[in-house]
């Protein structure tokens, strides 16, 4: 052994104690941080997602959150469909009264709550069933925004199967008795991985939000309560 690998081993025990602090924030705390958000994300959510009408609970609203209704490429996204489906199948069977769409529309000629309802009216939802939240910029700021700016505590959330145990849990957190109706997840090999990854990612985000930062709306208000018509029942 030469002096010189000599004094990197010494070097290395000599500070063998901060690797192993650094392994533990760098490998073990984040696995660890991944595991127990799903844990309590499925939890919270367990026995709230259905996916059949028939088994789904009945609403007055249902909150339909949003998705840009194309792809950064311009190609139709299909995740918008599936939402707007499954909303059209759960207001057409009775199970809910009135649609509240919410979604992003702070860059100019981005808009899903517009596009969610425009999606809505061509499939036969009457227009006066259907309420948009242009500042649903995240999961959290719909949810709780239905809450605090459209005074709903009972209500079903649309949205894919991936994303239901999160919007769920947050409601959950919130007080609120919200379940969920689960549009179909996509089936190809290459967006099951990736959704999967960024799931993971979102829900240890969400812990953050919801027991660390307390995140609130980035507009969260002012209040404006849903007024159901007799033509919307």
């Amino acid at each position: 052994m030469n002096k010189q690998t000599s004094t990197l081993l010494g070097w290395l025990r000599k500070h063998r104690g901060k690797f192993a602090l650094l392994f533990l924030a760098l490998v073990i705390l984040p696995v660890a941080a991944i595991f127990w958000a799903d844990h309590v994300c499925r939890s919270a959510a367990a026995g709230r997602i259905f996916h059949s009408v028939n088994e789904t609970p009945q609403n007055d609203v249902a909150l339909v959150l949003g998705t840009g209704k194309l792809t950064p490429r311009g190609r139709p996204n299909l995740h918008f469909n599936q939402r707007i489906n499954a909303a059209v199948e759960l207001y057409q069977s009775g199970k809910v009264h009135h649609l509240l769409v919410s979604g992003d529309n702070h860059i100019k000629g981005y808009d899903e709550p517009t596009d969610m309802r425009d999606a809505l009216i061509a499939a036969g939802v009457p227009t006066n069933a259907i309420t948009c939240d242009y500042a649903g910029f995240r999961t959290l700021d719909s949810v709780v925004r239905a809450q605090t700016v459209f005074g709903l505590k009972n209500f079903t959330i649309v949205t894919e199967e991936f994303h239901c145990p999160r919007s769920v849990w947050i409601a959950r957190q919130r007080g609120l008795n919200a379940v969920a109706f689960a549009a179909p997840d996509l089936t190809s090999r290459r967006w099951t991985v990736r959704v999967k990854v960024r799931e993971a990612l979102a829900r240890v985000l969400c812990g953050l939000d919801l027991y660390l930062l307390h995140t609130q709306p980035k507009f969260p208000g002012p209040s404006e309560p849903l007024v159901l018509t007799a033509s919307a029942n």
